[in-house]
């Protein structure tokens, strides 16, 4: 694929799919794949394996390469694949070269974690990785309120596969500044908070949003994304009131649930186990039945 069909897919609906584990504790390989060709059958044309909603940090190096070569021959030309990498940076190349040599389109470059990050040192990190997969697109995830986007221009002149970024500060006015000191145009930009912060970043610039919620209900967030395209601020809120409270239990205690929440939703309605690997949790008994009422009431 060349660089502008990779933009477009970035401006979509960017799943970033579950990883269901088995009563052993293992991948539950059988309904990982399950669960992708739903995302698929249901109109997801965008597919982030190994991001955060799928529990990168919690898998092993072993479980990523398999998620990877699951998730490529799952989307079979049905949909672009756009790898979640990061750690170190040698660990992080190997990620991407194993991703496209898998046949993946892109990959996305997780923030990286580590307790003093500098902006040189951010345009180095994510220069590294971009310049040992050339061939693919790059999308930094940007999670950090204080990195400029002179920052990312100067990664963008250096690196033309840089193609879009995954921008997660919730602030809609420090986005507008970051993308136009960046450049707006320069860059697909993709609402990396999902769908409770799509409407304000799209009317700031961003052309796709990433959500965890479709692995749930892939129609509200096509929906939405439609509304969206189409300047229908009013119609994508009200898709936004159907999915309030699903979000703000998401969101709580600083995310916290982030990821049991759709787990949650998914084993209400029998499609995987709600297992969840420490540090998260699985949820308390009230919280589980609010979320089985919550979804019993979406179009699923």
């Amino acid at each position: 694929m060349n660089f502008e069909t990779l933009r477009a897919a970035l401006a979509d609906v960017v799943a970033i799919p579950v990883t269901p584990f088995a009563e052993d504790g293992r991948v539950d390989s059988a309904a990982h794949r399950a669960l992708l060709r739903r995302l698929l059958d249901g109109g997801v044309r965008t597919l982030t394996p190994n991001g955060n909603t799928g529990e990168f940090y919690a898998l092993t190096p072993e479980e990523r390469r398999a998620i990877t070569e699951a998730t490529v021959a799952e989307a079979a030309g049905r949909a672009v694949v756009l790898v979640g990498v990061g750690h170190d940076v040698p660990t992080a190349v190997e990620a991407a070269r194993h991703a496209r040599d898998t046949g993946a389109h892109m990959v996305m470059v997780h923030q990286p974690v580590h307790p003093y990050v500098s902006e040189s040192g951010w345009v180095d990190y994510h220069r590294a990785i971009a310049e040992a997969v050339p061939e693919l697109g790059v999308v930094p995830y940007i999670r950090n309120p204080l990195l400029s986007g002179a920052r990312l221009a100067e990664l963008g002149a250096a690196c033309p596969n840089v193609v879009g970024v995954k921008y997660a500060v919730p602030d809609a006015s420090r986005f507008a500044g970051f993308a136009r000191d960046a450049g707006l145009d320069r860059f697909v930009w993709v609402a990396g908070l999902a769908e409770p912060y799509a409407p304000s970043y799209f009317s700031a610039g961003a052309t796709g949003f990433t959500s965890g919620l479709v692995n749930v209900a892939p129609a509200l967030s096509l929906e939405m994304l439609e509304a969206l395209r189409a300047g229908d601020y009013g119609t994508a809120m009200k898709v936004w009131e159907r999915i309030r409270r699903f979000e703000e239990l998401r969101a709580a205690n600083g995310s916290a649930d982030n990821v049991t929440v759709v787990k949650e939703a998914l084993a209400a309605l029998g499609l995987c186990r709600r297992d969840i690997r420490p540090p998260s949790r699985e949820l308390p008994e009230d919280e589980r039945s609010e979320v089985a009422t919550i979804v019993g009431g979406w179009p699923i």
